[in-house]
């Protein structure tokens, strides 16, 4: 049995957002290792039954219990982990479309900030040995409200995490064929016969297959160092274009027998994308693939007065007070065209 999965072997293990895509990935992944309980927690009811129905096909000797819920909802997780003893929790879940996110920033600041607080806080109160969550890229200098959201969920799992309860975060950037994924856009943009629309002739992004993300998460679990922000090796970025063309080329066509047209920036949208910023510093580890990242970290008092005050923002539905909240925590974040219009809208 591979290492990676085998440290799941005997242990109930709960996955966050499992009937997405890199969730339910990881569940057939982890299922395979024989674990005593999977627990499946997903908000769509679709989704969820999904992956369950698929898992249950595939037999095996795990037993899987969906449950369908929030990640944001505090009594749902004091129960799950109450009553099932988890020995790790994967959270996977995660809203994660840039521009979608742009037009409703209540809603990922809940998902994606508050949602990953209230995880944490229950990790701890029931003693979950280890918690490993799906990061991203672009919490990194941040010109999203996603993923200013998604640094400030680095930040709360560094906040909560101990020796009793050890946190860490994996960084990623995109996972091809995932929902959302450009790949698929493309090919189904060439099977109309075009055209293919690139946001940007200079774009480019990191990209790694789902079988690739799921072996990374699955490192990082393994690693006995394995407190804190993590990137995997990743090498040079790809042009979203030449990504375009390749895919051309592997459908039989030639260049210029399908048009391509450049959209723009959409909200949120950067040129590129960083895995680590200037104000952070690598270190290896016992894993060739991964690096952790070492930062300045925010006060626990500060923090929390901070996310009191997201709490605040959300409940009462004050986009202006939540962005300038997630400044103050994340100053590196700069608000988007689009979402600076929705805080200050132009006279009609």
């Amino acid at each position: 049995m591979n290492q990676l999965k085998s440290g799941n072997s005997g242990k109930t293990v709960l996955i966050t957002g499992a009937g997405g895509c890199i969730g339910s990935a990881l569940a057939k992944s982890i299922v395979s290792s024989d674990p005593r309980l999977v627990l499946l927690l997903d908000h769509s009811e679709q989704n969820l039954y999904e992956v369950h129905t698929e898992l249950s096909a595939n037999g095996g000797s795990a037993l899987h219990v969906p449950i369908l819920g929030d990640i944001s909802d505090e009594a749902l997780l004091n129960e799950v982990l109450e009553k099932h003893r988890p020995d790790a929790i994967y959270h996977a879940a995660a809203f994660k479309h840039v521009p979608l996110m742009e037009a409703n920033p209540i809603a990922v600041i809940r998902n994606n900030a508050l949602g990953t607080w209230a995880l944490a806080n229950a990790a701890v109160q029931y003693d979950v040995p280890r918690v490993i969550m799906i990061s991203t890229d672009k919490a990194v200098n941040p010109r999203s409200v996603m993923g200013a959201a998604k640094r400030v969920a680095e930040l709360v799992l560094l906040r909560f995490s101990s020796s009793r309860t050890r946190m860490s975060a994996l960084r990623l950037g995109n996972v091809l064929g995932s929902h959302g994924s450009v790949v698929p856009l493309f090919k189904q943009q060439i099977e109309r016969g075009g055209p293919l629309t690139v946001t940007h002739p200079d774009a480019c992004r990191y990209f790694l297959s789902l079988r690739e993300t799921v072996d990374l998460i699955l490192a990082v679990a393994a690693l006995n160092e394995g407190i804190g922000i993590f990137i995997p090796e990743l090498g040079e970025p790809v042009k979203i274009l030449d990504l375009a063309n390749r895919l051309i080329r592997e459908a039989g066509m030639n260049a210029g027998e399908i048009e391509i047209v450049f959209t723009g920036l959409r909200p949120g949208d950067k040129l590129s994308e960083e895995l680590f910023s200037t104000s952070e510093w690598l270190e290896p580890t016992a894993d060739s693939r991964l690096r952790r990242v070492n930062c300045a970290r925010m006060s626990p008092s500060r923090l929390d007065s901070a996310l009191q005050n997201i709490f605040e923002g959300v409940r009462s539905r004050n986009v202006a007070s939540l962005i300038e909240t997630l400044s103050s925590i994340v100053p590196e974040y700069q608000p988007s065209e689009m979402l600076r219009g929705l805080l200050n809208p132009s006279p009609v």
